[in-house]
């Protein structure tokens, strides 16, 4: 794809006095699901392993003066691989030095904030989506990991939509960082780099001067257990919406003793499981806008989509 940098008529825009800059906007790139993870770094700079118990030992009861026979424990490698989060800004030199209110370094500034809201929220969408629907450059996410296949995977609870359709990822992440986790590489960071000079290189291959500021980072999703996430999948706009029944079914997947911390839901089944609630309040009130479901929090975020293809189980 060719680079789509900023022009004369986009410097006109914010470069007017009389023009206020308040970093007013209409893009829904928040990452409210990142905020609320655990994060961890990587094992190993750009890569990731750990271990987990795959297979138990056998054990039991013997008589008196009776042996048994003994076994060990299982445990499977799990290799994760990083992958670079790249917001680097380039504006050409003759455009920034030409911005008044503040010079080059103001006009990067300005970029470079926008550009690095922008990763978050592309990091985000990588989360829940993964390789498969999101970024197929990036790492692997949430859907990724989930089926409709129930005889290999009983995490997913099907709501029945078949067009339009959306998901409630129920989630535990915990500072044990055994589960769910957000992996960092190298420092643990999103490194944003000093301004430099350089050649840019426009559509015809004739060289330019440019400043240039690297804004890069490792990221990838740990899903530590099958036990970690559940997914409930084929919400639709209309009669397949969302309510306390089928959050209980889905939160009931988890293990007694390691229950999900948190719901990662969008704007639409939100209002849908309040407007469950509202039409059995024996108050006649409506219900406000819930914060949790059976005490676990729910977190809202405009990365999920309400135009998922629904899954359909395999032949």
């Amino acid at each position: 794809m060719a680079d789509n940098l900023m022009t004369i008529a986009d410097l006109v825009k914010i470069n007017s006095n009389d023009v206020d800059d308040h970093d007013i906007t209409d893009l829904l790139n928040d990452a409210p699901f990142i905020r609320a993870l655990v994060a961890d770094t990587a094992s190993n700079g750009t890569s990731h392993k750990y271990t987990k118990e795959s297979s138990a030992p056998v054990v039991g009861f013997r008589a008196a003066n009776a042996g048994r026979a003994h076994s060990k424990s299982g445990d499977t490698l799990v290799t994760i691989d990083l992958k670079i989060l790249d917001a680097s800004v380039t504006v050409d030199k003759a455009i920034a030095d030409a911005y008044t209110k503040g010079g080059p370094d103001a006009l990067m500034a300005r970029e470079g904030k926008r550009h690095l809201r922008a990763a978050f929220a592309a990091a985000e969408a990588q989360l829940l989506y993964g390789v498969g629907a999101a970024d197929a450059g990036g790492f692997v996410g949430l859907a990724d990991a989930t089926t409709l296949d129930h005889t290999t995977d009983a995490q997913v609870v099907d709501a029945t939509g078949a067009t339009a359709c959306s998901s409630v990822y129920a989630i535990r992440s915990i500072d044990e960082l055994s589960d769910v986790a957000l992996i960092t590489g190298n420092d643990g960071s999103i490194t944003v780099g000093e301004r430099f000079d350089h050649f840019a290189i426009d559509g015809d291959g004739k060289k330019f001067p440019a400043y240039g500021q690297a804004i890069e980072g490792w990221l990838a999703l740990q899903i530590g257990s099958i036990h970690s996430v559940a997914r409930l999948a084929n919400l639709d706009a209309t009669t397949k919406g969302l309510n306390d029944d089928l959050l209980s079914d889905l939160l009931s997947l988890a293990p007694s003793s390691r229950p999900f911390t948190m719901l990662v839901m969008n704007r639409r089944s939100l209002k849908q499981l309040q407007q469950s609630r509202t039409a059995t309040n024996a108050s006649g009130a409506a219900a406000p806008f819930p914060t949790e479901a059976f005490n676990v929090p729910i977190i809202v975020t405009d990365a999920v989509s309400s135009a998922e293809t629904a899954l359909v189980a395999e032949a």
